[in-house]
Order: C-alpha cells, then structure tokens, then sequence
C-alpha cells in the first residue's frame, strides 16, 4: 500500500464520529419477526429489559437491530441474511423466522421463543440439552392448554353447540394440534366450524362462514399473523357477535374477549436474559429450554358489556387482568 494511501485510510477512519466507531465494536443482538412491528413494542421493551438482566444496556454495550417482516413470509430470508451480514453475535426470533435465520447461517446462536414444542418441531433435540447454536423458550401447551381454552369459552358461551375454529395454514403447529381440539370437541358435544385464513384478506370471508354454519362462538388458534392481526379479529368477531378465545393476551389488548395463555412479554424477558449469557460466552446449546410455568387469564370487560355477554363472577375472580 501506498504511504499516501495508508495515511489516508488512517484519516478516514478517524474521521468517523465516536459514537458510529464505538456502535461497530459492540456486539449487535438481532431481533427477527414474522410479524408487524406495531403491535409488539412491549416484546422488544421485554428482550432490553432481560439483557438489562445480565448487564446489558443498549447503545453501551450492545446494539439492537430489528428486522419485521410485516406477515410477508418470503421476506424473511432477505432479512435474516441482513441480520447474517451484520455480522450479529445472537439473534432472537419467533418460530417462522427462526427456520430462515437457521438457512442463512448455521452458526450464529440463536434464541428462539415459540408456542409450538421445539422438540416436536424439529428445533431442538431436547429441551434440557438443545445442542447446536440454539436454545429458547416456549410457552408450549398443547392439548391441555386447548382444552383449558375451549373450557373457558363453554363458561362463556354455555349454550354454545356449533363452534368455530379458525386457523393459520401457514403455521405448522395448527394442523398438529388440530386432532387434539377435535376430540376435547367431541368431549363437550361440540360441531367443529373449521376454517383457515393465511392472509387478512381471508379473515372476513371466514367469519361469513362462521355465520353461515350457525357458529355460536369461536376459538382463534395460535398463529403470529393472527397475533398481529389481533385489532382487524376482534373487531370481526364484534361484528359477527362471535364470543370468541384468543392464544395471546395482545389480541384481548386490542379489543378481544378472552384469551388464556403463558406470557408473551415474560417470553421474550427470558429470551433477552439468555441472549446476554451467550453475549457473556455461555454456548446456546447449553442453555436449557425454558419453559413456561404460569398462565395469565385476560379478560376485556368492555368487550364483554359491548357484545351483551356475562361473563361469570367465577372467571372474574380468578382473572390476571380484568380490562374495564
């Protein structure tokens, strides 16, 4: 290299601000969703506040970078790539994205968290030693917590005898559930109403067949375009004076009657902690699987008194949160 050259490469260099020097020698902690960003700001609140956890504070020690894919599904190998040549030291990411990121790079750790069993979908070898470069957290339930969900939509809808069931095609762990709804159905004395929808676009065409079919209440599947989608759902469902149970407590956020399930924020906390222990060295095989041990049961009173439903005191009383 030429002295000129190499001086001027020097100048160059220092010429870049401090904090843009600085930013480039702290490791980046990639965040990957299937999603739109808008209705999950308290997720990535939840992944900073658990790398605070461990010591990390963003802009001092780490740089965040976020990638949605705004439900566009063939987007998401463009950006794990992105995410691939920022060369991230950890990247956090949701069920769908994590199965682009592990595409695009077999290194990096990832840290997943997922409503699915990470065994049974192919993630991880075990949830005590997961292996590899990744390890997560699930707030897996299966039949039980379906069965809990369809229960609690008996107390709402108590003279409920076709019920609808909604479902995302383009989320794997619907079909592999799908048997097991069918039997709690059988159970109750329940007609199944089974429709997918992939897009939005889909949903109102659905909720007309719901009505078509005599559909007396609804149970919404988990699905993270479902979850993003939550507002448009639960506004379809008013109108079509559905009663309807809901996978995540966003979606009751947003204006849904009732949903059980683990907590989507305490996910991605635990989700950041264990991306600040791989950030201090800790191999993400390593890391157990964490899985949820408490549930949360959301219920939206004004959603309630708008459709003319009671919701019974018994439900009230052991809700986690009443929204009035």
């Amino acid at each position: 290299m030429q002295r000129r050259a190499f001086i001027g490469l020097i100048g160059g260099a220092a010429a870049l601000p401090f904090a843009a020097r600085a930013q480039q020698a702290m490791p980046v902690v990639g965040l990957l969703r299937s999603t739109t960003a808008g209705p999950f700001g308290d997720l990535v609140t939840s992944l900073r506040q658990g790398l605070h956890d461990e010591g990390f504070e963003e802009g001092r020690n780490f740089v965040l970078e976020q990638r949605w894919a705004d439900n566009a599904l063939d987007r998401l190998p463009a950006l794990a790539n992105e995410l691939v040549q920022r060369h991230a030291a950890v990247i956090v990411g949701n069920q769908t994205a994590v199965e682009a990121i592990r595409k695009a790079n077999t290194s990096i750790p990832i840290v997943f968290v997922t409503g699915e069993d990470p065994v049974r979908g192919g993630l991880v070898a075990s949830l005590n030693r997961p292996g590899g470069n990744i390890t997560g957290v699930t707030f897996f339930g299966g039949s039980q917590l379906n069965a809990k969900r369809m229960e609690l939509l008996q107390k709402i809808a108590p003279h409920a005898k076709t019920v609808a069931v909604l479902g995302d095609p383009g989320y794997p762990p619907f079909e592999r559930e799908l048997p097991e709804v069918e039997t709690v159905a059988k159970r109750l004395g329940w007609r199944l109403v089974i429709e997918r929808a992939a897009t939005s676009s889909e949903f109102e065409p659905a909720f007309a067949k719901f009505t078509s079919a005599k559909a007396d209440a609804l149970l919404v599947s988990g699905s993270p375009l479902f979850t993003s989608q939550g507002k448009t759902l639960a506004a379809l469902a008013q109108t079509y004076k559905l009663p309807a149970i809901y996978d995540v407590r966003n979606v009751v956020a947003a204006g849904g009657l009732i949903s059980y399930s683990s907590s989507l924020s305490g996910a991605y906390r635990q989700a950041g902690a264990y991306a600040g222990r791989i950030l201090k060295g800790v191999k993400p095989g390593e890391l157990p699987v964490v899985q949820a041990t408490t549930f949360e049961l959301t219920i939206n009173l004004r959603t309630a008194k708008a459709m003319g439903i009671a919701i019974p005191p018994e439900l009230l009383a052991t809700a986690s949160e009443v929204i009035e």
